[in-house]
């Protein structure tokens, strides 16, 4: 499964601080959209876009990404 470099910090390291103090985990949507994620980085990742609205909102716009990709053949990348 893939891992963000330095994810062996654990899970907690997967939460980015912004201006302004709060934590985000924008770094990690792809990942989370993708289902690459470890379990316990999942469930850090869901837990924050139940209560962030603008990460939920840039969630929503990855997830729509990572669906286009599934309808593409390998062929059809090159």
């Amino acid at each position: 499964m893939a891992r963000r470099a330095g994810s062996d910090r654990g899970p907690e390291a997967i939460v980015t601080g912004e201006a302004g103090g709060a934590p985000h985990v924008r770094s990690q949507l792809g990942a989370y959209a993708l289902g690459a994620l470890t379990p316990e980085e999942d469930r850090l990742v869901a837990g924050h876009l139940d209560g962030c609205a603008k990460c939920a909102a840039a969630y929503a716009e990855v997830a729509d990404a990572a669906a286009l990709l599934a309808l593409f053949d390998e062929e059809d990348l090159w």
